[in-house]
C-alpha cells in the first residue's frame, strides 16, 4: 500500500484526490482526526486585509473630491471624479474578496494521528505533509467568535518557502516561515485535537526508544526525537 511521503519541506502537486485533502490514501494504521478549511470571510479580513484596504480606498476617494473642491470645482465635478474612480475601487476590492473565497474553498487542513496535511493553492494545488514528530512547537491565537490561527514551527532545518505557503503562513516569519492553519472555526477544539495527537506521537517515540528494536546494522534503532524531547504544549497567545 502506498503511503504519504514524510517530506515536510516539499509540495505535492495533484489533480485527483483518492481521499479529501490527501494526495494518496492513508495507510490502514493511520486515521483522520479532524478536517476543515478556513472561513473565507475571516480570511478576507485577516489575510487579505479587506477592511483596511476598503478604508484606504475610501480615504483616497474623499481626498480626490476634496482636492477638486479646494481647487474651485463644483460639487458635481467632485462627484463625477469619485464616480469615475469608483468602478476601479469596487473591482479591486471584489477581486480580493474573490481570491479569499477561492483560497478558502480550495484549502483543506487535515490532522491525523501521525501528521498534519495542508492542501493549498488555487491554480496550482500543493499538499504539504508535516509529520507530528517534526513539529517543534505550535501556537493558538483565538478570537472571541471562536475562529483562530494555529501556527506550526518546524524543527531542525526544515523550511517551506513563504511564496508556497501564503496566505497559510504566520505573518512576519520570513527567515524561517511557519505554516499556519488560519481562520479555522472552533479553533480551540482543533488545537485540542492537535495537542492530543502530538502528545500521543511523543509517547510512541518514547516507547520506541525504550524497546529493544534493532536496526539493520544490529545497533539499537534511534527514533526521531519528538518535539525537542519534551511533552508538546500549545502556546496560547
Amino acid at each position: 500500500m502506498s503511503t504519504l511521503k514524510a517530506v515536510p519541506n516539499t509540495g505535492h502537486e495533484h489533480e485527483f484526490e483518492p481521499q479529501l485533502g490527501l494526495p494518496e490514501r492513508l495507510p490502514q494504521h493511520e486515521r483522520v482526526l479532524w478536517q476543515g478549511a478556513p472561513d473565507w470571510k475571516r480570511m478576507a479580513r485577516e489575510r487579505f486585509h479587506l477592511p483596511a484596504l476598503t478604508g484606504y480606498f475610501t480615504a483616497i476617494l474623499i481626498l480626490r473630491a476634496g482636492f477638486i473642491l479646494s481647487g474651485g470645482g463644483s460639487m458635481g465635478d467632485a462627484t463625477m471624479a469619485v464616480v469615475m474612480l469608483l468602478p476601479l475601487v469596487v473591482f479591486a476590492l471584489g477581486s480580493l474578496a474573490l481570491l479569499a473565497w477561492l483560497s478558502a474553498r480550495t484549502t483543506v487542513y487535515t490532522i491525523t494521528d501521525k501528521r498534519v496535511v495542508m492542501r493549498v493553492g488555487i491554480v496550482l494545488s500543493l499538499t504539504f505533509n508535516l509529520p507530528l514528530r517534526r513539529i517543534a512547537s505550535a501556537g493558538l491565537k483565538l478570537h472571541k467568535d471562536g475562529h483562530g490561527n494555529i501556527p506550526l514551527t518546524l524543527g531542525g532545518s526544515e523550511r517551506i518557502a513563504v511564496l508556497h505557503l501564503w496566505p497559510h503562513a504566520r505573518p512576519w516569519r520570513v527567515t524561517k516561515p511557519e505554516p499556519m492553519l488560519c481562520c479555522v472555526p472552533d479553533a480551540a477544539h482543533v488545537a485540542q485535537v492537535l495537542q492530543t495527537a502530538w502528545t500521543a506521537a511523543a509517547g510512541e517515540d518514547a516507547a520506541t526508544a525504550a524497546s529493544p528494536v534493532r536496526g539493520a546494522n544490529g545497533e539499537a534503532a534511534q527514533p526521531a526525537r519528538s518535539l525537542n524531547g519534551s511533552t508538546p504544549q500549545l502556546a496560547i497567545d
